[in-house]
């Protein structure tokens, strides 16, 4: 059990949140497909390019494989990594952070709308959000902006929205679930403010729990027990503590939540929760844990990368996953394409409120 070294310094852990993100979701964008990139073939791609265990970033392809990377990959392999590629895992991020120092904490869910409007272009969304968008281009208002012509409210988009909201509430993960939920109300209902909630509370936990597994518990506690993604989490967990390998727990929660597809917010927190608790604290192994499950695997892979980002610091994540990434990022979101990751970081840290 990998015990938490409170001693480290907020600053290093909200650039090892920033940090994290942005490796983890690096390593998984290359195979973000869940319905074709399945666990098995990723495992299968793995070995065929000699890289398992995994402990960087994705090989290039080598020979012929059944199924394509993502168009991206000669952008986000090892080797050819040149600062962050762009992704709406990290340009959420950065709107989140625009938001808090336009707005502060106390920011409304139609101030979080206009923010869409006026900094992210629309092809740039998906799913739940770009329904969102849509219906606020056509003037509607929250909540009727995530009910009106969206099928996606429970899927996984509030939650890779959530992690400002942590990083900004250290130690404090019921403020952060609250602050997340106006958020994800703009888009999201049921499981899908659920996830974005409890996403806000793991990552402000990590700051001060003294392992993974409290942090867990604790994000645990400020959702609905009776909800599927409660459930689920608890499910992993139990599974966990029984000593059921990583490859079993997985395949047993799969069976459970088959059907909800592969962008689900319940199926894509019991692979996060997998990853974080096999993990237990490595931030190597956490996120490549995290991005062999499979599903949405580079939102899940960003999640897990800033959990295990803060709970260990920055410092303490391994070079090779910090140094290809040129402390740049690349983004979507009106200007801030280039911006620095230790800038956002800094800034980040001015507006962090901690428990008093």
């Amino acid at each position: 059990m990998t015990l938490v070294d409170n001693e480290t310094a907020p600053a290093d852990r909200i650039l090892g949140g920033w940090t994290g993100r942005i490796a983890g979701n690096m390593l998984g964008k290359p195979v973000e497909q869940g319905e074709l990139w399945t666990r098995d073939r990723i495992d299968r791609y793995l070995r065929q390019a000699a890289a398992l265990p995994l402990t960087d970033y994705m090989p290039e392809p080598t020979g012929d494989f059944e199924i394509a990377l993502r168009p991206e990959w000669p952008h986000c392999v090892r080797g050819r990594i040149h600062g962050s590629c762009r992704d709406d895992d990290v340009d959420y991020a950065i709107l989140g952070l625009d938001l808090l120092e336009t707005h502060g904490f106390g920011f409304s869910t139609e101030q979080v709308g206009d923010l869409w409007l006026l900094r992210l272009p629309f092809l740039q969304t998906f799913t739940a959000e770009r329904a969102a968008y849509r219906n606020l281009a056509n003037g509607l208002k929250p909540p009727l902006t995530a009910t009106y012509d969206n099928p996606y409210q429970e899927w996984i988009g509030a939650l890779i929205r959530a992690d400002i909201f942590g990083w900004t509430c250290p130690g404090v993960p019921r403020r952060a679930a609250q602050l997340a939920r106006r958020d994800a109300v703009l888009s999201h209902t049921g499981n899908g403010v659920y996830g974005a909630m409890w996403a806000a509370a793991l990552i402000a936990a990590a700051f001060t729990a003294p392992t993974v597994r409290h942090a867990v518990d604790e994000a645990l506690a400020v959702i609905p027990a009776s909800s599927r993604l409660a459930r689920t989490v608890r499910r992993v967990a139990s599974l966990h503590d029984t000593r059921m390998s990583w490859e079993d727990t997985l395949t047993t929660v799969a069976e459970e939540t088959s059907g909800m597809g592969w962008i689900h917010t319940v199926p894509n927190a019991a692979v996060l929760t997998a990853g974080l608790l096999y993990g237990d604290g490595d931030f190597t192994r956490t996120i490549t844990l995290t991005v062999r499950g499979g599903l949405d695997t580079d939102s899940n892979g960003a999640t897990a990368g800033s959990v295990a980002g803060v709970f260990g610091g920055a410092a303490a994540i391994p070079d090779q996953w910090k140094a290809p990434l040129e402390d740049t990022v690349r983004s979507a979101v009106f200007g801030y394409d280039g911006v620095r990751i230790s800038e956002l970081a800094e800034r980040t840290l001015r507006l962090a409120e901690p428990e008093a």
